[in-house]
């Protein structure tokens, strides 16, 4: 069912119209380095195939979620043999989940011109593909597919299914639409519901059966609408509101949408700001849990992240560091601290107009409990206090540490 020309493909007519900039760049054959941006199901691949299909090159296929950078070596030993002796057509989808090497082993062969990469992603490209990669591509947004448009595609499929099956399929008036409106812009899923539809009917597909068939697909995610950001928002609050049930709710909303990628890292910025110092050693665990979680990919990611969503949601919280690196940045930006306490600067001779010349550092550890009374902030900040420890034991109890020795010096001096 998959569009075998441009003419076929629904929507994106402001890239793909006939005199639109991707359309005359694949009408002229000179095809560059490109990236498809946009969420799933609007016909990244399917353009990209018509691409393919239009020049004199070997077409290679990769997933960012399984590929690796022995599968690029691959390719790339093709290259200038009777395998692609016109060079390779690379189509990168998910390039997102590819990392800097595995992004940065490409540069070479696009550079020269010996792999056009057709990249795909459902991410901002300006985010997560590295700008050496961006810079050598041209970058086309794809946008969700008007209900409109995905009902002509849903009727060219019953059509379709006919001929290959050949049997007598109708379709009851309104079934087509329906199911196109309840698709949330994905063409893809929408001639997934058509295809589902025509073999558990009899031969009929109504408009009941489109509704039960509709409602076992899901609900949409826009990864770029309102709903998105409030679900985004609603994960991290309700895990710095310590609630594992709303947290694990919001979690698989995310991954429900294929966000891995944001889950993963609301996830980690939960885990800094919101836990922090109240339970540090969270930190390694979280980080551990969205390797693990990066590794296996969907649908098994949840799981990982799943125990970490809950231990952030039940650990005691403290944003005491994430206060003090707030209050301390704002001084920086303006402008505040230039100056250093000659005991901190690097070493370095003294000019004639230094009256006491040494640097007079105080090594902490040649001194009891590794601490000594010297200056540390600048002149002009000397006495201000950015950190206040939180309300919970390891940070409490550091601090009463601290002050002890700080105490025991003081005493012993006086």
């Amino acid at each position: 069912m998959r569009p075998q020309s441009l003419e076929d493909v629904v929507g994106q007519q402001h890239i793909l119209s006939p005199g639109k900039p991707l359309y005359n760049l694949i009408e002229s054959g000179n095809i560059p380095n490109l990236i498809f941006y946009g969420p799933s199901g609007v016909g990244k691949t399917t353009v990209a195939s018509i691409i393919a299909r239009r020049t004199n090159r070997a077409l290679r296929r990769l997933n960012g979620t399984n590929a690796s950078t022995a599968d690029i070596k691959e390719i790339v030993a093709e290259l200038d043999t009777f395998a692609a002796p016109n060079g390779v057509l690379l189509y990168l989808d998910e390039i997102q989940y590819f990392n800097k090497r595995q992004q940065q082993s490409l540069l070479e062969y696009i550079e020269n011109g010996k792999i056009t990469l057709i990249a795909s992603t459902t991410e901002n490209p300006y985010f997560y593909i590295y700008n050496a990669v961006l810079s050598r591509c041209t970058v086309f947004e794809f946008r969700p597919v008007d209900w409109q448009d995905i009902e002509k595609a849903v009727m060219r499929g019953f059509d379709f299914l006919r001929a290959e099956s050949g049997a007598e399929i109708t379709v009851e008036d309104g079934a087509g639409a329906y199911i196109a409106k309840h698709s949330g812009g994905d063409v893809r899923r929408a001639l997934i519901t058509a295809e589902n539809c025509t073999a558990a009917s009899a031969g009929r597909v109504t408009l009941e059966l489109a509704q039960e068939m509709t409602a076992a697909g899901g609900a949409s995610f826009d990864k770029l609408g309102d709903v998105a950001y409030d679900t985004m928002s609603a994960f991290q609050k309700s895990m710095r509101g310590s609630d594992p049930d709303a947290a694990v709710f919001y979690l698989a909303k995310l991954l429900a949408g294929g966000d891995l990628i944001t889950a993963c890292r609301r996830l980690m910025v939960c885990a800094c700001e919101d836990v922090g110092l109240a339970y540090p050693q969270i930190i390694p665990i979280v980080k551990a849990a969205v390797d693990a979680a990066m590794m296996l990919g969907l649908p098994e990611a949840r799981i990982p992240l799943a125990d970490a969503v809950v231990l952030v949601a039940m650990s005691p919280k403290s944003n005491a560091a994430y206060n003090a690196v707030n209050a301390a940045m704002a001084d920086a930006k303006a402008g505040r601290g230039k100056q250093f306490p000659r005991a901190l600067q690097n070493v370095h001779l003294d000019g004639d107009d230094v009256a006491q010349k040494g640097q007079f550092y105080k090594y902490p550890h040649d001194y009891p409990n590794h601490w000594v009374e010297q200056q540390y902030m600048p002149p002009d900040l000397a006495g201000k206090t950015y950190y206040t420890p939180g309300d919970n034991k390891n940070e409490a109890a550091f601090w009463q540490r601290l002050q002890n020795i700080k105490g025991k010096k003081k005493n012993e001096n006086s």
